[in-house]
């Protein structure tokens, strides 16, 4: 698990088996430390980030002090892993439509919500991203 207090932090949906897979392989993307969605210490970060707690992927940066959620968050991931800039477009233009997919083939009971945008780093959620790391997901012992 990588404790580097800089390394990028996904929160991803862990119920779902194509997201958690997904969110296994970006682990190797620059020390990304991924987090289930329903961790424990995931609803307090994003409600000192947001105000609320919206169900949707987001990506936490502590460096470059930004949070990419939903669509900008698929983004980013697609462009840090080196895909052509046409892929990270088509990820982010067709993020509902995927979501929607890997939702029904995943038995998911619920909608992401509607946050798509880059948004800063708010001070008090950037006080919490240190407790979102001892809730990150392990990865299969095949899989590490």
């Amino acid at each position: 698990m990588t404790t580097d207090s800089d390394a990028p932090v996904l929160i991803f949906d862990g119920d779902c088996p194509y997201c958690s897979v997904a969110a296994l392989a970006l682990r190797r993307l620059d020390g990304v430390v991924a987090v289930p969605w329903a961790a424990d210490p995931v609803g307090p970060f994003l409600d000192a980030q947001f105000g609320s707690r919206p169900f949707a992927m987001v990506l936490v940066d502590p460096t470059e002090r930004l949070v990419y959620a939903g669509r900008s968050a698929a983004e980013e991931l697609a462009d840090r892993a080196g895909t052509p800039g046409i892929v990270g477009g088509l990820v982010r233009d067709n993020y509902d439509r995927i979501a929607d997919v890997v939702g029904t083939l995943s038995g998911r009971g619920r909608d992401p919500d509607d946050v798509h945008d880059v948004y800063p780093l708010t001070d008090e959620a950037s006080d919490r991203v240190d407790d979102l790391r001892p809730a990150a997901s392990e990865p299969p012992g095949a899989l590490s």
